[in-house]
């Protein structure tokens, strides 16, 4: 229930972020069409935004280091694994260790995958209204903010993953899930608040 919450969260987050670049091309080819002068002849279009790994890289980074985990780990494996425990750490309920890591592993691909392509939609459709001679937010700050954040809960999802492996195979909890997921989500607040902040006051700052 908690992983499912927290998937629709950062979904919700995406879309929200996703909505926010088109208001911010939007808002910018309205800019640019009210400041322009009239030209006699027609401009050329300006080249498409070329989609860059960095826009994904804390996802596809988090991800492969799940992938790699799981290939060292599951082979020692028992076949019938501890996913949930109680607030003293004690096992309280099993499945088998195909289900729980692909339960755990399958989260992240669809959340990389959907990184991928709302950044990927938001470069065909920032190409067609970039901005050119004029200080402001750039979409490429927009795009790496908001394709990483997806990292948040992959690394509380990574972290579970870690976690059942290791009790399940020597008996020690690395630390509860939810203390881990507050640190996560309080330090990536701070990040991204601190992020979206420059990226505000740099665009207040253009339009004096």
């Amino acid at each position: 229930m908690f992983i499912a919450i927290l998937i629709v969260a950062v979904v919700l987050l995406l879309l929200l972020a996703g909505g926010a670049v088109v208001w911010f091309v939007s808002r910018q080819k309205s800019a640019r069409r009210s400041q322009a002068p009239v030209r006699q002849s027609t401009p050329s279009p300006a080249p498409a935004l070329a989609f860059r790994w960095g826009y994904i890289m804390l996802p596809v980074l988090v991800l492969l280091l799940s992938v790699i985990i799981t290939v060292y780990f599951y082979p020692r494996l028992p076949d019938a694994v501890a996913y949930r425990f109680t607030m003293d750490g004690s096992a309280d309920r099993w499945l088998g260790r195909g289900v729980v890591t692909t339960a755990l592993l399958l989260p992240q691909f669809i959340l990389t995958l959907l990184a991928a392509v709302l950044t990927w939609g938001a470069t065909r459709l920032g190409g067609r209204f970039q901005q050119s001679g004029r200080p402001g937010i750039k979409l490429e700050s927009v795009l790496v903010l908001m394709g990483n954040m997806v990292a948040l809960p992959q690394i509380i999802l990574g972290f579970a993953l870690l976690d059942i492996f290791s009790y399940n195979l020597y008996r020690i909890h690395l630390l509860p899930l939810w203390v881990f997921a507050l640190i996560v989500m309080v330090l990536g607040g701070i990040v991204l608040g601190v992020l979206f902040s420059r990226l505000m006051l740099r665009a207040w700052g253009s339009q004096r």
